[in-house]
């Protein structure tokens, strides 16, 4: 397979797995590729991401590695199988990275949980409000960076409306509600669509009002994607300098551990409901 200017977050993931397995085998790279009769080049090119790896190829490593998790190996055979992207490929060359591999990352979760401080979660957000949010970027985009970045957020939201959407649980903090992006109009409409998604079936929102009592602050906001087995699970945090990605062991019991402290202080979903519907009254 020819090599990779710039894998993608998930194709990174998939490196980095081959390399856990390896090294829980207690393999090195060099008695990896003994096994396989290949340059040890090849190993840490496949760890690395620099090039494609076969379905064939990774079920032949799982073997040599010992690897008993079947449930695994077919998560990971089933990213090896990839070979197109999806819509978030139009935007290649024109949006950073970063943003094509969240966008990725949610089409491929089968459960997301949010918590968002500042504004309300992406994939609830109407385009009006969107527009305002990305307008206060620093510095300015101009009016087709602007246009671009606006149309793949929209685009995002379709995962919500597909026929196996992902369960969605959304943690919004009241500033979010109250701040606003755009004038009192936009305001309330994104109230309206913010009520109108919490009755979706696969949707639960949130909400930790003001006087709540303290809960760990990851960042501007966080997003935690179940993959197809909990090994595959991924923490993604936006903050000011951009998007983080992590998968460590410790990195996603710590999250989940912020999301269960969250989740504590939060309102049920019929209060959070409730509560809304007041805050857009007296808006």
């Amino acid at each position: 397979m020819p090599p990779r200017n710039a894998p993608t977050v998930r194709q990174r993931r998939l490196g980095t797995e081959l390399r856990r397995m390896r090294e829980h085998a207690g393999l090195s790279i060099q008695e990896a590729a003994d096994l396989l009769s290949i340059n040890r080049t090849h190993i840490t090119n496949m760890e690395l991401a620099r090039f494609g790896v076969s379905e064939e190829r990774v079920r032949e490593l799982a073997a040599n590695y010992s690897c008993p998790d079947n449930a695994y190996v077919d998560a990971l055979a089933a990213i090896a199988r990839e070979r197109k992207g999806g819509w978030w490929e139009d935007y290649r060359g024109a949006l950073a990275s970063a943003g094509l591999d969240l966008a990725e990352l949610e089409h491929h979760a089968t459960s997301l949980r949010t918590v968002h401080i500042i504004h309300v979660p992406g994939l609830l957000q109407t385009e009006d409000y969107a527009r305002a949010v990305l307008s206060e970027a620093v510095p300015q985009w101009s009016p087709t960076e602007l246009r671009r970045r606006l149309s793949h957020r929209m685009r995002r939201r379709d995962i919500l409306d597909r026929d196996d959407p992902p369960s969605c649980t959304f943690t919004v903090h009241e500033a979010a509600m109250r701040t606003r992006f755009g004038d009192r109009r936009v305001l309330l409409a994104q109230l309206g669509h913010l009520l109108e998604a919490s009755e979706r079936t696969n949707v639960s929102v949130h909400v930790i009002p003001l006087n709540a009592s303290g809960f760990p602050v990851a960042g501007i906001a966080l997003t935690y994607a179940t993959g197809p087995v909990p090994r595959l699970d991924t923490v993604q945090l936006d903050a000011a300098h951009g998007s983080a990605f992590l998968d460590a062991e410790a990195q996603l019991a710590n999250h989940r551990g912020i999301l269960e402290r969250t989740a504590k202080v939060a309102l049920p979903a019929k209060e959070s409901r409730e509560f809304v519907h007041a805050i857009a009254q007296h808006t």
